[in-house]
């Protein structure tokens, strides 16, 4: 599996504007407001997790739009390193 040993981040894991129910996995406070995954790529790679964009995947419970994902190093849990990607965000927008 070419996965192996990746994790993966969806857009909508730190989007500020979705729900739980649709797929957020941190709370509204520490999220961004609609991560492209170019920024979340951007993050990772400072972080210094090996990202890995993937631009033509679609989220499942959103497979209509396809907006991509990232595989980065998985070394945390995917929470942790979620909150991590989205103050580096928040950081290299300013805010």
């Amino acid at each position: 599996m070419k996965d192996k040993g990746k994790l993966v981040i969806w857009p909508v894991y730190i989007d500020r504007t979705k729900s739980r129910s649709k797929g957020r996995i941190i709370s509204r406070k520490t999220s961004v407001t609609e991560p492209t995954i170019k920024e979340i790529g951007l993050a990772a790679e400072k972080l210094g997790l090996n990202p890995e964009i993937e631009a033509d995947k679609a989220y499942p419970k959103s497979w209509w739009e396809s907006k991509g994902r990232v595989l980065i190093d998985n070394n945390e849990p995917k929470t942790v390193l979620s909150r991590k990607i989205s103050s580096k965000i928040k950081e290299m927008r300013g805010s």
